[in-house]
């Protein structure tokens, strides 16, 4: 049997009184796209954190690729996650090519390897290979946002996690870069855990999408399935890009 990419296990994690996450079983195979939604303060984050090891839970057992997280150095771990978030974050200091290849340094690629890795990373994310010298202040969000996905690819992980990774770009932007990352996603065979507060951006993107509340993973289908949800949270959450596309039907007609 092929162990889950991802697996989860009743995992519990508390902060003071507050519980974050209450006994939350999840696992994601290769190929798949799982989307964590719900309110600000959930618990998405959270998951998504104890999957690299940045948060340990009280109880429950984390697994990647059949390993505990818990029995693994955590610089070895997260080199084996790729991992995506809103900020960004690149080095200002280093070039386009040398923050793709934070990682590949630090697992000890010889300079042509790294370099090679970064032009085929370029090309992936679809940016060209000249922008390799620049440095992120002469690129856009857009184009940040996708040396960031690079990054997170460079040491080519078979999981990628997500935090709001095109929340910050505009509607443009962070509609072609969400369809080129599904490309990438589906060509590399991933397992990909992004949380996101868009419900259309779920529903357009995930094969899965898992609500959060209150710590606890309440509905977890594609989005078919949690359409005839009788829950009123899920119902809810998925009204509210419905309500949107009558709006805009409405105003579009309206004006027309």
């Amino acid at each position: 049997m092929v162990e889950p990419r991802i697996a989860l296990e009743r995992v519990t994690k508390t902060y003071g009184a507050h519980v974050a996450l209450a006994e939350a079983s999840l696992t994601v195979q290769a190929g798949e796209f799982v989307a964590l939604v719900g309110a600000s303060g959930s618990g998405k984050t959270t998951l998504l954190k104890t999957i690299n090891g940045l948060i340990a839970p009280e109880s429950g057992e984390v697994r990647i690729e059949g390993e505990a997280v818990g029995a693994l150095e955590p610089h070895i771990l997260r080199r084996r996650i790729g991992y995506v978030f809103q900020e960004v974050g690149l080095f200002p200091h280093l070039t386009v090519a040398e923050n793709i290849s934070i990682t590949p340094k630090l697992l000890g690629w010889d300079k042509a390897r790294r370099a090679a890795r970064a032009a085929e990373l370029l090309d992936l994310v679809a940016l060209p290979r000249e922008m390799a010298g620049r440095f992120p202040a002469a690129l856009s969000g857009g184009q940040q946002q996708r040396v960031g996905v690079a990054r997170a690819l460079a040491a080519e992980p078979h999981i990628v996690l997500m935090d709001e990774p095109f929340g910050a770009l505009d509607p443009l932007t962070r509609d072609a870069l969400g369809d080129d990352y599904r490309a990438l996603h589906e060509r590399l065979n991933l397992a990909t855990v992004m949380v996101t507060h868009d419900m259309t951006e779920a529903l357009l993107l995930a094969d899965r999408i898992v609500v959060v509340a209150d710590g606890r993973l309440i509905a977890d289908g594609a989005p078919q399935v949690l359409a005839a949800s009788s829950d009123p949270e899920v119902a809810a959450l998925l009204a509210a890009p419905r309500r949107q596309a009558e709006r805009l039907r409405a105003r579009l007609g309206e004006s027309a």
